[in-house]
């Protein structure tokens, strides 16, 4: 009886295994026939054949099967490039791999908010971020963040992706630390550039009156003393185009944390105030923050930094004469978000600092600014740059947004979210997703002949892209090592000096100020390591002026000779592999 019951027993094991084993098999088969309708119907184009895809597709299904039925959650800010993520990636990620992923949506400063709370906690709030690479200071410093470079060669090595080709992100640089590490993987990017009227600037009679105002042609302004020049012809001396009053500059001035990120968005280094290098000034950045190496050593001239020098508050004082003089009614009382329908009404000849993540939203047809035929009005080209600046600055900011592990994060869950972080920038997805959103991360995407069809109704988007000047378009950098922080700062003090509440030199005297007590605070508290901030003693401003590079002196003339250039002549130019 007893051996009887044995026997049963192992006629029912050896049955159940046959049946799980053959269940297995079946879901390999359903989620390979997912796959195929999934790239048949929705990952086109891309740069590789349906094959390859297939391929890169089968390694997901077969790397996701400890992880089928879990369930992660991730989370970004609202965007189209990420909405696409949340609604149809996210689907697509389940029925190909079994794994169900929740991605919220919510504004940028939440996303950061989050973070630092699982940070400080320690408890798990999401199993993966997409968070900008203004972070990479704070994250290569802080010990939360997962190094990926050492996670994708040890810990992570099995969830991989064998074909993920790290060095066709064109913004890698932008997310390697100090170390060498990479330390998050791009997602989306886009850029700050100038914005125009190009059929405005194409009409003879306009053309004709600017050259006799100012003595040189009307074109894309190559500095802000053009930029300024142009601002003034269309604002007082066109005054109207069509019986539509028309203004020469757009802005935003709302006292609100969206007026600090359009500082702290190169707006400096656009001036001139940083030092040389790429991605970012050494030893000064574009925040005005010099490093000793890597060690943070000062944000105020005194100390060797240029927050407060005199490029820094020229470019506050620009700003607010600009916003002030030529931009239209109103504008001083809005917000980002409030400020970006403003291009589309038709009314603006121009502006200076442009986000390309809304080319989308800007090519609508039937819109002020889009042809009969689709083509759009206008054209974005390189940002013109303040007198301070010199050859081998940076001329601009690009956003980066990125994923990013955090090591609180259980290691399988943190595994399920590699994949799906992988899964939405595989060469099988990422090229559609590009096409959504307009925000390209892979140069193989940018260079592709979808592109090239398509180039003439995105305004020199894609010249931009493959053209050598885009690596002068960066990120914040590694010398800000606690960008939740220290960002905060920005829009309360340079809010004040819009507000009228305190000069432009005290505004930018108590934020120099203020960044320096940040740092010192992180001095004293030793969390950072070995590139924590540590002070250079106070000298007197001119010791630092008088050196080379930045802090820079105060220029005798801010206002050199405008300069132009043809656009036309420009796009050529960028075709021809030339940044000039």
């Amino acid at each position: 009886m007893k051996l009887r019951r044995v026997f049963m027993v192992g006629m029912l094991v050896t049955a159940f295994l046959s049946f799980a084993g053959a269940g297995v098999a079946a879901g390999d088969a359903d989620y390979k026939a997912a796959a195929k309708k999934w790239i048949d119907k929705e990952f086109q184009p891309s740069t590789l054949s349906k094959a390859e895809q297939m391929k890169e597709m089968e390694w997901f299904i077969n790397a996701a099967k400890p992880f089928r039925g879990m369930e992660i959650k991730v989370v970004s800010e609202t965007i189209p490039t990420h909405e696409y993520e949340s609604k149809v990636l996210a689907k697509a990620f389940y029925e190909i791999t079994g794994i169900k992923v929740t991605h919220d949506l919510i504004q940028e400063g939440d996303v950061i908010e989050k973070l630092q709370v699982q940070m400080q906690s320690g408890e798990n709030v999401f199993d993966g971020y997409v968070n900008d690479s203004d972070l990479i200071g704070t994250h290569f410093r802080s010990g939360h963040v997962v190094n990926l470079t050492d996670w994708m060669a040890g810990e992570g090595k099995d969830v991989t992706l064998p074909t993920l080709d790290i060095d066709d992100f064109m913004g890698k640089s932008f997310t390697t630390g100090p170390d060498g590490k990479l330390y998050q993987l791009p997602d989306q990017q886009f850029a700050n550039l100038y914005w125009f009227r190009y059929d405005w600037f194409q009409k003879p009679e306009l053309k004709k009156a600017f050259k006799e105002q100012y003595g040189y042609e009307l074109g894309v302004p190559v500095n802000w003393s053009a930029y300024e020049d142009i601002a003034e012809f269309f604002t007082k001396h066109v005054r109207e185009i069509d019986g539509v009053a028309i203004y020469g500059h757009m802005d935003y001035g709302k006292k609100a944390p969206d007026l600090g990120w359009r500082f702290t968005d190169a707006w400096l280094s656009m001036a001139g105030a940083g030092d040389k290098g790429l991605p970012n000034g050494k030893p000064v950045d574009e925040w005005g923050i010099r490093v000793d190496g890597c060690k943070p050593v000062g944000a105020s001239v005194t100390r060797g930094g240029a927050t407060n020098g005199p490029a820094a508050k020229y470019a506050l004082r620009k700003y607010m004469d600009w916003l002030r003089q030529y931009a239209p009614p109103g504008a001083l009382g809005m917000d980002f978000y409030q400020s970006l329908p403003s291009l589309a009404k038709g009314n603006v000849a121009q502006q200076i600092f442009w986000y390309t993540a809304f080319t989308a939203s800007m090519v609508e047809e039937g819109t002020p600014v889009v042809n009969a035929d689709g083509t759009p009005k206008w054209r974005m080209a390189p940002s013109p740059h303040g007198p301070y600046w010199e050859e081998g600055q940076k001329l601009g900011y690009q956003d980066c947004g990125s994923w990013t592990l955090l090591k609180s994060t259980p290691v399988d869950r943190r595994k399920a979210a590699w994949l799906f972080a992988q899964f939405c920038v595989a060469k099988t997805t990422s090229l559609k997703k590009a096409h959504v959103g307009l925000t390209p991360i892979r140069d193989s995407d940018i260079r592709d002949k979808s592109f090239t069809e398509r180039a003439p109704k995105l305004g020199g988007l894609v010249e931009f892209y493959r053209s050598p000047a885009r690596v002068s378009w960066t990120p914040t950098g590694t010398n800000v090592p606690d960008y939740p922080k220290l960002a905060q700062l920005w829009w309360q003090n340079i809010g004040e000096a819009v507000a009228g509440e305190v000069t432009v030199d005290t505004a930018m005297d108590n934020l120099a100020r203020e960044q320096d007590k940040i740092l010192e605070r992180l001095e004293r508290a030793g969390v950072l390591g070995e590139c924590g901030p540590k002070l250079n003693p106070v000298k007197d401003e001119a010791y630092w002026l008088n050196q080379p590079g930045s802090p820079k002196a105060k220029l005798a003339n801010e206002k050199p000779q405008g300069e132009t250039v043809d656009y036309d002549k420009l796009i050529q130019a960028w075709k021809e592999g030339r940044t000039k």
